[in-house]
């Protein structure tokens, strides 16, 4: 199917400070019928140039991610929601299988999909390391899913059955070292808290084993060798956001030290 105008399809992103990706995926999208854009209140130009690309912005205070997305699905009356995020890209193979899924759908199948992710990190697609196909449930009828809430890896939970689409998405993630130690430190920190509400005690073990466990799936077992300096890089980086998630989750579940005042 050629690319055509998707009425009955919204297109729903969240950001903050994306003004050097905003615009490509925006242009990615530009055959659904609606793009909206849930901003939280960047200091860039993101809001500005997604306006100027044609979508919907709508600026209000960061509340989580399950939450900023699901007020952004409130905003809608289509049928069917596209969720993508500033960094990621939709091909023309995967505009063209979203059109003649909705197109065709009738009761009976699917009402939402998962979509692979093809992650670029450094430049380059990893195809290994555990982070393909990254399958995330992205697109779906309204009304039969809502984001939980939780401080981050937020789950879509959809009411009903969930297909799979054949292409993939582009996630243009890290493109240089810096990206990474740049999300590394925010990441870590709603993780541990997210973990804090069920674990109470951080051992040795968990800081040191979790950790290399971690690098050794994501690095032999997963074949992240087959891609290279990046593979390494990228099981490294997974093995340190464990240990790094779990040091953060020892200092919030250790007993509080109160300073003594002799005085």
């Amino acid at each position: 199917m050629s690319a055509g105008h998707a009425p009955s399809l919204a297109c729903i992103l969240i950001s903050k400070n994306e003004a050097g990706n905003i615009v490509d995926c925006l242009a990615s999208v530009a055959w659904v019928g609606e793009r909206i854009v849930i901003d939280a209140e960047s200091s860039d130009r993101t809001a500005e140039l997604a306006r100027a690309a044609g979508a919907r912005v709508m600026v209000r205070p960061w509340p989580g991610f399950g939450a900023q997305k699901n007020y952004g699905m409130d905003q809608v009356g289509t049928e069917w929601i596209l969720i993508l995020d500033a960094d990621e890209r939709v091909p023309p193979a995967l505009r063209d299988e979203i059109l003649g899924r909705i197109g065709s759908w009738k009761a009976g199948e699917p009402v939402a999909y998962e979509i692979a992710r093809r992650n670029f990190f450094y430049g380059a697609w990893v195809r290994h390391a555990g982070v393909y196909p990254d399958y995330q449930i992205r697109l779906f009828r309204r009304g039969y899913a809502r984001y939980n809430d939780v401080p981050v890896h937020e789950n879509l939970m959809v009411q009903g059955a969930i297909g799979k689409l054949a292409n993939p998405l582009d996630h243009f993630t890290e493109r240089r070292i810096r990206d990474h130690f740049r999300k590394f430190g925010h990441y870590t920190t709603l993780a541990a808290q997210e973990k804090a509400g069920r674990v109470r005690h951080v051992g040795a073990s968990d800081l040191l084993f979790r950790p290399l466990v971690v690098f050794v799936k994501s690095y032999v077992l997963k074949r992240g060798y087959l891609d290279g300096i990046r593979g390494l890089i990228v099981s490294v980086f997974a093995g340190m956001y464990t240990f790094v998630k779990y040091a953060k989750l020892w200092d919030m579940t250790r007993p509080s030290v109160g300073v003594r005042d002799d005085g």
